[in-house]
C-alpha cells in the first residue's frame, strides 16, 4: 500500500508538474508572440515566434535574444553620415531616452559595436580634448542630448563611430547608434549663396583642408580666369573693390566693398588645384520713399540694354569691379586674316601695273631704237619710190605698210 501511495503520489507530482511546465510553456510562448507583434519591425524578434511547443532549443536561443536586446528600445538618434575638411573640427550631437540621463555616455571608433575602441566618456574626461585623441564631450541633460567634438581631423580618423550609453545589468545591453565620418581633402565654402545690397560690403568666407594652408589664395569670376587676384606671402590682397584675409589655418574671407549691380554673378574660391563656387547676388537697396520717375527711367534703361544687340550675350559677364581685366583678344584672328588678305590683294594689283609699264616701256624703247637706225641711215629719194617700210605692232600684232607719201622723216 505504501508502496501504492508513493506511486500514486509520485505520479499525481508528476502530473502536476507536467501541467505546470505546460502552462509555463503557454505563457512564455504567449510572451514571445506578443513582443515579436510588437517589435515586427524587427527581423530578430520576429525569428522567436514560435510554433511547436516542444522547441526548446529555441525557445531559450530566443530569450537570450530578446534580453540582449531590450536596450534598444530606448534610442540613442545621431544626424547621419557626416563629411568634413582635413584639419577642420567636427561636432556630433547624439540624443537619448529621458531614461539614460543619469547614464554614463561615451564615443568610441570602429566597424562593430562591441569590439570598438573607446575614445571619450562622460564623467571621466571631462570636456576639454585630451591632447593624445582630441576629443571631447558634453552632456547637457536638460536638451537629452551629449556632444562629441573632434579636433584638427586628418583622413586617417575616416571610418565608423558609435554614440553609446552605458546600460548597466547583465541581462541588458548597451544602447548605440552609428554613424560614417568622411574626412576629405579639398575645399568649401560656409555659404555657396550670398546677397546683399548696393553699396553694403559683402563677405565670402572660404575653407580649405589641412593641405592648402601654405597655398596661394585666389579669388576669380567665373568664366575669366585671367581675372584673378591673389594673396601675397602673408596671405591678404586688397584693392578699391575686394579684400582678401587668410588665417592661414582653415579659412580666408573675401569681402566686396561698396558692392555693385555689376558684381552680380558667378565666382571661384581656389587654392592649388582645388576650387568651390560662389554665387554673388547685389539686390538694389531699398527706399522708403520710391519715385516714379527714377522707376521709369530704370524702366527705359533696362529695356535699351536688353535691347542692345552688343550687350545681350549670355556667355561674356559683366566686367566686375576690383578684378585684372585682360585684353579680349577674339578679334584678332579675322583682323589678321584680313588684312592678310588685303596685302595679296594689293601685291597683285601692282605686280599687274610693273608688267603692263614694262611692256609699255619696252615697245616704246623698240620703236625708238628702229627710228634711230632709219635716222642714222639716210636713203636717196629716189629709192624711196619703190621701197615698203613694215612696222610689227607686238601687242596688237598687226602690220602697218608705210609708203612715202605717208611717212616723213
Amino acid at each position: 500500500m505504501a508502496l501504492k501511495g508513493l506511486q500514486a503520489s509520485s505520479t499525481s507530482g508528476g502530473h502536476i508538474w507536467s501541467r505546470e511546465l505546460g502552462e509555463m510553456k503557454a505563457n512564455v510562448k504567449d510572451v514571445l508572440v506578443l513582443r515579436a507583434a510588437k517589435d515586427l519591425g524587427n527581423p530578430l524578434f520576429g525569428m522567436c515566434v514560435l510554433g511547436k511547443e516542444n522547441m526548446m532549443p529555441l525557445l531559450f536561443s530566443c530569450l537570450f535574444v530578446l534580453l540582449q536586446l531590450s536596450g534598444n528600445l530606448a534610442l540613442v538618434v545621431t544626424p547621419g553620415d557626416v563629411a568634413v575638411l582635413e584639419g577642420r573640427s567636427v561636432t556630433v550631437p547624439c540624443h537619448y531616452d529621458p531614461q539614460y540621463i543619469h547614464h554614463v555616455k561615451y564615443w568610441c571608433q570602429g566597424r562593430m559595436k562591441d569590439f570598438c575602441t573607446t575614445l571619450a566618456r562622460s564623467h571621466e574626461t571631462g570636456d576639454a580634448p585630451t591632447a593624445e585623441n582630441r576629443v571631447s564631450i558634453f552632456d547637457d541633460p536638460t536638451q537629452l542630448v551629449f556632444t562629441v567634438t573632434m579636433m584638427d581631423l586628418t583622413e586617417g580618423d575616416s571610418g565608423w563611430y558609435w554614440c553609446g550609453v552605458e546600460v548597466r545589468g547583465m541581462w541588458h545591453a548597451d544602447d548605440a547608434a552609428a554613424l560614417h565620418i568622411s574626412v576629405v581633402h579639398g575645399m568649401s565654402v560656409l555659404n555657396s549663396r550670398v546677397h546683399g545690397e548696393e553699396g553694403d560690403s559683402i563677405d565670402v568666407r572660404c575653407q580649405y583642408s589641412l593641405r592648402h594652408r601654405e597655398s596661394e589664395k585666389r579669388w576669380c569670376r567665373s568664366g575669366d580666369w585671367g581675372s584673378c587676384v591673389k594673396t601675397d606671402s602673408n596671405g591678404t590682397f586688397q584693392n578699391e573693390a575686394v579684400e582678401i584675409q587668410d588665417d592661414q589655418w582653415e579659412t580666408f574671407t573675401v569681402t566686396l566693398k561698396n558692392a555693385q549691380r555689376r558684381d552680380t554673378g558667378w565666382y571661384w574660391c581656389a587654392s592649388g588645384e582645388q576650387q568651390v563656387a560662389v554665387h554673388v547676388n547685389v539686390t538694389p537697396r531699398a527706399t522708403t520713399t520710391p519715385s516714379l520717375v527714377t522707376d521709369l527711367t530704370t524702366l527705359v534703361t533696362d529695356v535699351m540694354e536688353s535691347s542692345d544687340p552688343t550687350t545681350c550675350t549670355e556667355a561674356v559677364a559683366p566686367p566686375a569691379r576690383g578684378f585684372v581685366q585682360q585684353p579680349h583678344n577674339a578679334w584678332m584672328p579675322p583682323l589678321v586674316i584680313c588684312l592678310a588678305l588685303l596685302l595679296l590683294l594689293m601685291g597683285i594689283l601692282a605686280t599687274q601695273k610693273l608688267w603692263r609699264y614694262y611692256k609699255r616701256s619696252r615697245a616704246a624703247k623698240e620703236l625708238e631704237e628702229l627710228e634711230s637706225r632709219l635716222t642714222v641711215c639716210p636713203v636717196r629719194e629716189a629709192d624711196w619710190k619703190n621701197t615698203t617700210i613694215v612696222f610689227l605692232n607686238t601687242s596688237t600684232q598687226q602690220l602697218q605698210v608705210l609708203g612715202k607719201d605717208k611717212h616723213n622723216f
